[in-house]
């Protein structure tokens, strides 16, 4: 007899039909039966909360105009509470429901700069759940790259260049006949740059997770080429990590003809891996012996053969919808045993200390765009 384990119940805060990301993380939460959103404060307006609970069948009982009245009537109702504000307003949100001892799951930035994070910790204990959402290491094929790097298939690593360039600032994206420009808060930077939220914490996360280290000194170059004033829009770093790795990463949102350039290369003394996120399903290799190789999941795949990343056979691509959701299936199974008093730490969900130390390596960017000299983190 199956043992069927039931859905773990959602609270959104934020997310609405407004959102940038709303309608994903609703989505991909619900793909694999894990997590069933059953409650929100979705906008601040009344009518776009009120068409977004339609549109994704929450009673009208449980939709809420305030966020915090909804935390006070749902917490014992609820498995978790999914904060998709702005980043400027995640401090004041966790520190609500820290102070409730309720699990949460954050879209990353967790907050804008390492001041907002000793500012949480009074609020925070270990104890806590909470969940940081960086996705992109929910592709297959990236957690496939971690495995070949982890088994010393590419020899010792030496470099890794990471890129995200994308072009909004210059050429808004249309999306469904509608101009999608720059929402206002991403409009305005504080000690770390909003670019640096929105982006760069995604280069940090899988810089870390696919090397299990973290960058010890950074120098980096900030610079404007938008017609945004007074914003950085385009960031050049190079990283030295204390095994002797060294790294780059650039973003941009000013770099025309990027949708979204996410792109990692890894180069060991046997061998070297690119991933580009456009082509998810493909990982190219090569080695120190002349040999190249494509792997996708219909190939020798030794960890992206598994069931769960193939939702449909190869040669139908999964994608950045299917990733977040291999993500918050992780989640699911962290939260559950959270929940049930039994140890499960997945090497795929992060919290607090990643997050911080993401904040933290580009708070030191920032320092050395100013000094002009490498500066530790």
């Amino acid at each position: 007899m199956l043992n069927i384990r039931p859905s773990l119940k959602l609270a959104f805060i934020g997310g609405g039909n407004t959102s940038a990301v709303g309608y994903v993380h609703f989505c991909a939460a619900h793909m694999d039966n894990k997590f069933q959103v059953v409650a929100g404060a979705f906008c601040r307006s009344a009518e776009n909360n009120h068409e977004t609970s339609q549109q994704w069948g929450i009673a009208p009982e449980r939709t809420y105009l305030d966020w915090q009245e909804m935390v006070e009537k749902e917490c014992d109702k609820v498995d978790a509470f999914v904060i998709l504000t702005p980043t400027p307003h995640h401090l004041e949100v966790l520190q609500y429901l820290f102070s409730k001892q309720v699990p949460v799951i954050c879209e990353k930035a967790m907050v804008c700069d390492p001041k907002e994070v000793e500012a949480l910790l009074p609020f925070y204990s270990k104890e806590q759940f909470l969940a940081v959402t960086f996705n992109y290491s929910g592709y297959a094929m990236v957690r496939e790259l971690k495995h070949l790097i982890s088994q010393g298939r590419l020899g010792c690593i030496q470099k890794i260049h990471l890129e995200m360039p994308q072009e909004g600032f210059r050429r808004p994206p249309d999306i469904a006949g509608k101009s999608a420009s720059p929402q206002a808060w991403r409009l305005q930077d504080s000690e770390v740059p909003t670019i640096c939220l929105d982006l760069g914490v995604h280069l940090h996360h899988l810089s870390s997770f696919l090397l299990d280290e973290e960058p010890s000194t950074a120098i980096a170059e900030f610079s404007n080429h938008s017609q945004y004033p007074n914003i950085v829009d385009d960031v050049q770093m190079l990283l030295k990590y204390p095994s002797g790795i060294k790294g780059s990463m650039w973003m941009s949102k000013t770099a025309i003809g990027h949708r979204n350039g996410l792109q990692v290369r890894v180069y060991g003394d046997k061998g070297s891996a690119k991933w580009f996120q456009l082509n998810p399903d493909e990982l190219e290799l090569n080695y120190n012996d002349g040999r190249r190789e494509i792997l996708d999941r219909a190939g020798q795949c030794e960890y992206a053969d598994q069931f769960r990343y193939n939702r449909m056979k190869p040669g139908h691509p999964t994608g950045f919808v299917e990733a977040f959701a291999n993500l918050y299936s992780d989640i699911a199974d962290n939260l559950f045993s959270y929940k049930n008093d039994t140890v499960q730490k997945s090497p795929y969900t992060f919290g607090l200390e990643h997050a911080n130390a993401g904040l933290k390596l580009f708070s030191a960017a920032r320092r050395s765009s100013i000094s002009q000299k490498w500066e530790s983190i």
